[in-house]
This record gives C-alpha cells, sequence and structure tokens, in this order.
C-alpha cells in the first residue's frame, strides 16, 4: 500500500481491478511519476500495487453549466471577488469536478461585459488543487421572454449581431457557449457570426417549433440547454425544438439530473431515444455550497430547500446539489449503469466542446474513483491508499 503523504509527482503505482469507460472487464492503471502511463492487463512485477476491487476510475467532472458558488453568483463578478473565484474553483475540485463554463444569465450588458473581463483575467491565475475555467457559458440575454423561466424580463434583448456585438466586447474569446432562442432572428445570420468567432450555439429558452429548430441546427447550434426546460414539450404533432435535437447525431443536449428539473421516467426516454449524446449538468446557483436559506439573487432573492432553488413566486431557478450527484441520481434510481452515468459528467461534456476523453497522459489529481453498492453509486477524487 502507497502511503498517502506522498505527492501526486511522486506516485508510481499500479492500480489493478480498475473498471476504465470504453474499455470492457478489469484492467491495471499504470501510474508513473503521477502520470497515467498505460492500461495494461496485468501489472508489473516490479511496481507497487493497489487493488481499487472493481471500482470505476475516470477522469474528473466536467460542468458546463454552473451559475455562482459559496454565495457568489457569476454575474455579479466585481474586481474583488479573486479569492472567491479561487475558493469556488478549490470546492469544485474537491466535489470531483476538473473544469467548468461559468454560467453568466440574462443580466444588464454591463454586467455582461464586467463579469467576461475578470473570468478572462482569472482563467490563467487559478492556483493549486482548482478546477480549471474552460470558457464562459452566457446563458442569455438573446431568449424567448416566453420561455424566460426565472432570467429577468427586463435585461432580455432582441436577437442581432449588433447587440451580441454590444454584449461580448472584446471579450469574444473569452466565450466558449451561448444559448439563444433560434426563432429570434428572422435574419438567420447571428448562429453562423457566432460560430465564425468560435463559440458554440446552444438552444434553449425558446419557443421554436420543428422547422426552425431544424434551420438552426443547419446553420451550425450544436447544443441544447437543460433539455424539457423552458422549451415546449415533446408533442406527436409538433416535437419542437427537443425532437429535432433528438433526432441528430451531431446535436449535444445538456440535461439537469435532480428529481426536480426533470421527472425521471423523462430522462430514461431522453438518454433512450436521442440519436445525439446527452450530458449532465448541475445548474448550480450561486448559494452552491451553502446551507438551505433564502439568499439574495440580482435584485430578488431565492430560497433553496433540499437543494432545489426557487423564486418567492415559486418559479424553478436552478439548484445547489453538486454535477456528481446528477451521476449519482440516475444509477439511484436505475435509469442508467454506472458506466454510462459517469460518462454523462465526464466524457459526454468534454466531447461536447471539443475536449480530449483521453485518460492517458493525465495527471493522478485528475482521477475519479467510482464505487458501486447494490445500486447505489459514489464518485470522489482519486486518493492513493484510500477506500471509499
Amino acid at each position: 500500500m502507497m502511503n498517502d503523504s506522498l505527492q501526486p509527482h511522486d506516485v508510481s503505482v499500479d492500480l489493478i481491478n480498475s473498471q476504465i469507460l470504453g474499455k470492457p472487464g478489469l484492467h491495471t492503471l499504470q501510474i508513473r511519476d503521477g502520470v497515467v502511463k498505460t492500461i495494461a492487463t496485468k501489472p508489473d512485477p516490479a511496481a507497487a500495487v493497489i487493488d481499487v476491487g472493481g471500482d470505476w476510475i475516470s477522469l474528473g467532472g466536467i460542468d458546463l453549466q454552473i451559475n455562482g458558488g459559496l454565495g457568489l453568483a457569476f454575474p455579479e463578478l466585481t474586481g474583488e471577488n479573486h479569492q472567491q473565484l479561487q475558493g469556488i474553483c478549490e470546492y469544485l475540485w474537491h466535489q470531483g469536478v476538473d473544469g467548468f463554463l461559468p454560467t453568466i444569465v440574462t443580466t444588464t450588458v454591463e454586467k455582461f461585459r464586467r463579469s467576461l473581463a475578470i473570468l478572462g483575467e482569472f482563467q490563467g491565475d487559478r492556483k493549486g488543487e482548482a478546477a480549471e475555467i474552460l470558457g464562459v457559458h452566457l446563458e442569455g440575454p438573446f431568449l424567448n421572454e416566453q420561455k424566460r423561466g426565472a432570467h429577468p424580463e427586463n435585461c432580455l434583448l432582441p436577437l442581432t449581431i449588433d447587440n451580441v456585438k454590444r454584449v461580448l466586447g472584446d471579450y469574444e474569446k473569452v466565450v466558449k457557449v451561448m444559448t439563444l432562442a433560434p426563432e429570434l432572428d428572422p435574419t438567420k445570420t447571428v448562429i453562423p457570426y457566432l460560430r465564425s468567432l468560435g463559440i458554440i450555439v446552444s438552444l434553449g429558452h425558446s419557443q421554436a417549433n420543428l422547422a426552425v429548430a431544424n434551420e438552426a441546427f443547419n446553420q451550425g447550434a450544436t447544443m441544447v440547454t437543460h433539455a424539457f426546460n423552458a422549451m415546449p414539450p415533446l408533442h406527436h404533432r409538433e416535437p419542437g425544438l427537443l425532437g429535432a435535437a433528438l433526432c441528430r447525431s451531431e446535436v449535444f443536449c445538456g440535461a439537469i439530473a435532480d428529481g426536480h428539473h426533470v421527472c425521471p421516467t423523462m430522462l430514461d426516454l431522453l438518454l433512450r431515444g436521442s440519436k445525439g449524446e446527452i450530458f449532465v449538468v448541475s445548474d448550480a446557483l450561486a448559494p452552491l455550497g451553502l446551507a438551505d436559506g433564502v439568499y439574495p439573487w440580482d435584485e430578488r432573492r431565492i430560497e433553496v430547500t433540499g437543494g432545489v432553488a426557487r423564486l418567492e413566486d415559486g418559479t424553478l431557478a436552478g439548484t445547489t446539489l453538486s454535477l456528481l450527484r446528477g451521476a449519482e441520481n440516475l444509477v439511484r434510481w436505475g435509469i442508467c449503469s454506472a458506466a454510462e452515468a459517469i460518462a454523462l459528467v465526464t466524457e459526454t461534456p468534454r466531447r461536447a466542446i471539443a475536449l480530449s476523453t483521453e485518460i492517458i497522459g493525465q495527471p493522478i489529481t485528475r482521477l475519479l474513483r467510482w464505487r458501486e453498492d447494490q445500486g447505489c453509486l459514489r464518485g470522489q477524487r482519486l486518493r492513493i491508499g484510500v477506500r471509499i
């Protein structure tokens, strides 16, 4: 057994009886000098060996939609929040998240630009054991008023290239994903423009019908924001935005697996019926990491009960549950195998934003260990010598 006090760069060990995504059977994960060297069928006779007893080993989670944490909402960022941002990154890392897209929900143009500037500056300044900011997700302000959900109506803007430029300012390189309602653009020019900037277009908070959604996907949109939520329901005569997405192999659909945003039965149908790929997001709000209670949210307040956040009028606003909890829920509900659930929070979101899913060459600090026991799944950071 290895000594827990060893630093990651010192670790050279074979993890035997490991389950690895995409590789049937049990394998040996060979780690040399703290980095995954190879996946083998049997250990090196000269190596130190740890038997992980059939537990799954994976890369860390990737959260493509998270609105804040530890009391800080990303639209409210100021120059004073550097330490809080570092604290959020550290918190997420300990929750098993390797990287994330800070999500700026609908707010004023001034706040969009200020938050983009601060997040852009912070991206390269992360220290130590901390999740990486992979870019920013703009969820608004180009949303359909009828499907705005908890987004403030007074900050919504018409979907035009000029307004997109106003919001982005000089920070288009910071933005990785933009959620928009495609039916708001009669010119059909905005999606191609965003794609020319390298921004992934996600459809959401939308009333788009099947024809409009298909046109948007043909123009280059490749993602759907929180499937089922803030869009028309699936209907046998008008499948709508989600119906269009499920028939396209190139489209990635995000989903919230907290049991409140979407009924588990519908999540089961989503996973069974999609030609594309599904990934899980936390959609966590600023009280992530804090106790249930009432918290400020822009000029309004949200109440968090059991990890579910609602506005004072009862409108569902988000969650305060961790990303990995979504995978654990899907196994507990009997919807997914452990391998399928783990992939939904680790590999699929990586593919959605064109990140490598290769485990070989990754530092041991980026690995998760998942234990499956009697229909329950639990994941956490791999610690040498510690069994979960």
